[in-house]
C-alpha cells in the first residue's frame, strides 16, 4: 500500500483513513483506556497540589504563632533564620520589613493557588502563581538543603510547570467557562 493511501483516507480493512485504525489526527478522539488516561493525566497533579496549598494556606491562617513578627514558630524568626544562607537575601529582607503583612500574603496566596486549581479557574494563572510561591520558598527557605533534591520547594517548582503549560483542559471552570462563551458566541451571529 503507498503512503498516499493510508492517509487519504483509503485505509485497508474500513479504518477510513487511519493507520491500525486508530483516528486521531483530523478525526475524532481516539478512545479506550490509554486514551482516557492521557487525557486525564494532571487531575491527580492538580488534585494534590491544590489540596496541598489549600491546606497550607488554611494552617498559616489558623496558626496565631507562625503569623507572628518574632517569636518561636513565626514567620519573622523563619525568615531571620534563614536569610543569610538564602540565594535571594534581598527577598529575605522584604519579608522582614513586614513578616505578620508578609505571612497573611502567603497564606491567601497559598489558598487562592490551591482554590484556583482544584477547580480550574484561571488554571494557568494559579499555576504560575504556585510556581512562583515554589520559587520563592527555594530561593529563601529551602536553598540551604544539602543536597539539594532535599528541600521540597524545588519539586512542587517543578510539579507546578505542566499545570502552567497546559492549563485545566478537563473538569474544570475554565472549560465550562470557555463552552459557554462558544455557545453564546454561536448564538450572538446566527
Amino acid at each position: 500500500m503507498r503512503h498516499a493511501d493510508r492517509t487519504a483516507g483509503s485505509g485497508t480493512g474500513g479504518s477510513g483513513g487511519s493507520v491500525n485504525g486508530v483516528r486521531g489526527v483530523g478525526g475524532r478522539q481516539p478512545a479506550g483506556v490509554r486514551a482516557t488516561a492521557a487525557r486525564y493525566a494532571l487531575l491527580p497533579l492538580r488534585i494534590f497540589l491544590g489540596v496541598t496549598f489549600v491546606y497550607a494556606g488554611i494552617d498559616k491562617l489558623t496558626d496565631s504563632a507562625f503569623l507572628a513578627d518574632s517569636g518561636a514558630g513565626s514567620i519573622g524568626e523563619l525568615m531571620a533564620q534563614v536569610r543569610d544562607g538564602s540565594a535571594a537575601p534581598w527577598l529575605v529582607d522584604q519579608a522582614l520589613k513586614d513578616p505578620t503583612a508578609f505571612g497573611y500574603a502567603m497564606a491567601y496566596g497559598e489558598l487562592a493557588v490551591g482554590l484556583g486549581t482544584l477547580v480550574g479557574l484561571l488554571s494557568r494563572l494559579a499555576a504560575a502563581g504556585g510556581a512562583l510561591i515554589s520559587l520563592s520558598l527555594w530561593l529563601t527557605v529551602s536553598w540551604q538543603s544539602e543536597p539539594y533534591y532535599y528541600g521540597n520547594d524545588l519539586a512542587y517548582l517543578m510539579a507546578w510547570l505542566p499545570l502552567v503549560l497546559a492549563g485545566a483542559p478537563y473538569l474544570s471552570l475554565d472549560l465550562a467557562l470557555s463552552r459557554r462563551r462558544r455557545r453564546q458566541g454561536s448564538r450572538l451571529f446566527t
